[in-house]
């Protein structure tokens, strides 16, 4: 949301962003504006002399209107201008002048009290993804040399730099295309300042609760008390407008009189009350807003502009919300013992960290967490997931060594894309799990900011694959791989051992391992029911030291001579002598949980408690899960995809020109596309439209025999059979008597609609496509043409950018793949042709938002290489994309 009162023509709002800065406080990035002149003013009479020689090379007191005319004053094309603002007053400036065609100077100027925070390299981020976008390639600078700040912004950030000292004076120059490098730069920096942010949350030295009623079944009495029964290290303050006293501390009026910087202020007053006090906190300087009073966007649209007022106003002072209608966040850390929730009790301490979006499966959550014998490192509700959401706390436990697993319950994404990126990272370290509501419809709840998408349900559980994430479909089968993958090694393979004491039992779990994709390789194993403790621990140890198995199934029913605990005694001493998984069902033995159990305070812990299951198909569907995962975690990630021969700024022109004609969006011309693809290295195979029959024959002569006529209506195009088209004509008698035959048969339906190619090397009919949706931007999808997508639905999706091991995944991805790799006897086709194609169109997606479709079909896959044979393309006008190519909260 801009700060800007009224834009000035041209305004680029899409510019916009809230950034999270080093220390974890929060900045907002716009335009200048011609507004902006008394802000200028006022940001360089705070600056301190240094400052402004390092800025000016003169000692430039203060800046003359004319000055600031010329400054607030820009073009938004060749003289761009951005502001960093900290409660609507200017922390920083960034901009670039056109200097040529190809190149800008650069120049940034951050304020005192903000210098060290990563104020001028998020300024450069932006800029040079502005810059980009209006053909810009490379930067230039004057930089003093003791000016070693500014040096270290540039040199820092990942480009090549290229400096000169001359007159004093070092001048640089570099490209400012995204390099590897330049790119990991700045998703670590995005990273450890998320990460920072939600230190304040869960690591606070000092809390406010504001709304720290004495009424003991209010909310803000019930999260006051459970802070203090947990025992928090920290210093803790009731905020009450009318009590002297809550529960032994003395209470003050507002936040602004507490005496002592407030990390976390926990507000849980009326809705209506809700902005008063964000003000207050931003004037106490507040950290972190940790809101769950209720009655904003949930509540309808009253409700939901108080939403944004209130994210507004709270980003605006440089602080974080979690909320609003959140069930509170705990962190079980012994060093800080917080509850900050209305869960009465302070869960057992553990490694399994929990989000949910959802405050009313909050208290359930846990206690089903508890009940699994799961201990928590860190729980968080986000409520209306108004600004923290999970992909905060994903970037906190990429390096939170307390966490080894982590479970997602999302009823919404905002951000896919990003989600996505730090999910994949997430779990290169530790599994995650994932619980996702609405798989029907993808619905966004009351009161959560997320776009509606048009994706299928199986592009989005492609996107969690493709990142890693184990996805389920609630919240039992959620504890039930967490319990494995916290308290067990992941699995080295497929091979698995069945052991237990009924022949029934045994079926039904080797059964369950097949259906699942898992292959039993040592048993089942049938004990007698009347088997003493060693005879158990006889058949589980030869289970484990069989090099042929990667897991232990064990699955017991009541014996009738041999006492429970003997049983699960056994399972737990033989699972501590291997690096194998093992996980356990008893059916109707009470009690033998606790005996399964060891200590999982600390990480040498971990083996010591074996997952226990009441039915055999939970326990190899968790451990199919976890086995699924390990193998994604032992795979080549690939490298992102970089074809060559690319002319982006060619595309560009394509698209812009179309638009400007048809600013709605309109479909493409077959010269326009054929131009298009051109420009990503692709060769549309030529057709000529023809609507008599010598015209037919005419273009059969021109092209070559053999050729083909096909009708191209679109009631025809996608029908299955060779009705509408006629192939392998060779001679003008074929074409002439193809055509009469076409155009009789198929008129008046297809009147008027043919084309005639050249002929195409027998293949495999393929379809390669992208559209642009609203939410996860850039879907890329793949199939084999005819039945297996039209009536099969039989088509891979993955999400851009992909590296070339995704693209050979998506590939494989489909049922109809083995109709690619010599089907029957038929020679294999040329996949490498195939995936150099499929690349082209995932960078094109990804840098061309304007291409709202793009559909090739077909394209012909055959030993010698890939044609295609068909093309549309539709542009729009893009939406405003998520996780943009610069650092944003949105």
């Amino acid at each position: 949301m801009t700060d800007v009162a009224t834009p000035p023509p041209g305004y680029p709002v899409q510019w916009e962003a809230d950034v999270v800065l080093r220390d974890g406080s929060v900045a907002h990035v716009r335009p200048i504006t011609p507004a902006d002149a008394d802000r200028v003013h006022r940001f360089h009479a705070r600056q301190s002399e240094e400052s402004i020689y390092m800025r000016f090379f003169a000692p430039l007191r203060q800046l003359s209107d004319r000055d600031v005319k010329r400054f607030t004053n820009v073009d938004y094309v060749d003289r761009v201008a951005l502001v960093a603002t900290v409660r609507d007053e200017i922390v920083g400036i960034g901009r670039y002048d056109r200097v040529t065609r190809n190149s800008a100077e650069v120049a940034f100027n951050i304020s005192d009290h903000f210098q060290g925070r990563g104020v001028g390299s998020v300024m450069l981020e932006h800029l040079a993804t502005i810059a980009q976008e209006a053909g810009i390639t490379e930067f230039t600078a004057e930089v003093l040399p003791q000016n070693r700040k500014m040096l270290s912004v540039f040199s820092d950030a990942g480009y090549e730099v290229e400096r000169r000292f001359e007159d004093g004076v070092v001048s640089i120059r570099f490209e400012i295309k995204p390099t590897e490098r330049s790119e990991a730069v700045r998703l670590s920096r995005e990273h450890r300042a998320e990460a920072v942010s939600m230190r304040s949350v869960l690591f606070p030295d000092t809390i406010a609760v504001i709304g720290a009623s004495r009424r003991t079944d209010s909310i803000g009495h019930q999260i006051l008390a459970n802070i203090l029964g947990a025992g928090f290290n920290g210093a803790v303050y009731a905020v009450n407008t009318e009590a002297m006293e809550v529960l032994g501390l003395a209470a003050y009026a507002r936040v602004t009189e507490v005496p002592d910087h407030v990390d976390l202020a926990v507000v849980a007053v009326p809705a209506a009350q809700v902005l008063d006090v964000v003000g207050e906190c931003a004037e106490a300087g507040v950290k972190t807003l940790l809101v769950v009073s209720a009655g904003f966007a949930e509540a309808g649209p009253e409700g939901a502009e108080l939403q944004d007022r209130l994210l507004h106003t709270a980003r605006g002072a440089g602080m974080r919300v979690i909320g609003p209608n959140s069930f509170g966040v705990i962190n079980s850390d012994a060093d800080v013992r917080l509850n900050a929730s209305l869960a009465p009790e302070l869960p057992p301490p553990g490694h399994l960290g929990l989000f949910s979006q959802s405050g009313a499966l909050g208290i359930a959550v846990l206690a089903s967490a508890a009940r699994r014998n799961l201990g928590i490192s860190v729980f968080a509700s986000a409520g209306n997931r108004v600004d923290v959401s999970g992909n905060d706390f994903m970037q906190y436990w990429i390096d939170d060594p307390q966490t080894h697993a982590v479970g997602l319950y999302l009823e919404s994404m905002g951000n896919p894309r990003k989600f996505s990126r730090i999910a994949r990272r997430l779990a290169a370290t530790k599994p995650v799990i994932v619980v996702k509501s609405g798989v029907s419809s993808y619905g966004v709840p009351p009161g959560h900011r997320a776009r509606q998408t048009r994706v299928r349900p199986e592009a989005f559980d492609a996107m969690l694959r493709q990142a890693g994430v184990i996805r389920v479909e609630n919240v039992h089968q959620m504890f039930d791989i967490a319990q494995l993958v916290v308290h067990q090694p992941l699995p080295k393979g497929r091979r698995v051992a069945v052991v237990g004491n009924s022949d029934a039992l045994g079926a039904l779990t080797a059964e369950a391992c097949v259906s699942w994709g898992l292959e039993v390789t040592h048993g089942p194993v049938s004990l007698p029911s009347e088997a003493k403790g060693e005879q158990f621990s006889e058949a589980l140890a030869k289970a484990f030291a069989d090099p042929s198995v990667d897991s232990v199934l064990t699955c017991f029913i009541p014996p009738l001579v041999t006492p429970d605990e003997d049983v699960a005694t056994a399972v737990r001493e033989a699972a501590l002598t291997s690096d194998k998984p093992c996980l356990a069902t008893f059916l109707g033995m009470r009690g033998v949980t606790a005996q399964l159990s060891g200590s999982d305070s600390e990480p040498e812990g971990r083996r010591e408690v074996v997952p226990a299951y009441s039915m055999p198909e939970d326990a190899v569907r968790a451990l199919a899960a976890a086995t699924r995962y390990a193998e994604w975690l032992g795979r080549d990630r690939g490298i992102p995809v970089l074809p060559s021969g690319i002319d982006r700024a060619a595309a560009e022109r394509v698209v812009t020109s179309a638009l400007e004609t048809h600013p709605e969006g309109r479909k493409l011309t077959l010269e326009e596309v054929t131009e298009l693809l051109a420009a990503y290295g692709i060769s549309l195979w030529g057709s000529v439209p023809v609507r008599t029959v010598d015209e037919a024959v005419a273009a059969a002569e021109a092209l070559g025999y053999p050729v083909v006529v096909k009708s191209v209506a679109p009631l025809l195009r996608h029908q299955p059979g060779m009705g509408g088209i006629r192939v392998d004509l060779a001679s003008e008698g074929e074409v002439r008597a193809a055509f009469a035959g076409l155009n009789d048969r198929l008129a008046p339906l297809a009147a008027n609609t043919f084309v005639v190619q050249k002929m195409a090397t027998p293949g495999v009919p393929c379809v390669v496509r992208t559209d642009e949706d609203p939410l996860f931007g850039p879907v890329v999808s793949f199939s084999v043409a005819g039945p297996p997508t039209e009536l099969l639905g039989d088509i891979g999706h993955r999400i851009p950018p992909l590296t070339d091991v995704d693209v050979s995944d998506l590939i494989s991805s489909v049922k109809a793949a083995p109709m690619l790799h010599g089907h029957r006897g038929a020679a294999p086709v040329h996949r490498a042709a195939l995936a150099d194609l499929i690349a082209r169109v995932s960078v094109l997606a990804d840098n061309l938002p304007e291409v709202a479709s793009l559909v090739l079909n077909p394209v012909n896959a055959h030993p010698g290489g890939v044609d295609v044979l068909g093309a549309e393309v539709t542009v729009a006008a893009p939406p405003r994309r998520k996780d943009p190519g610069r650092r944003s909260l949105t």
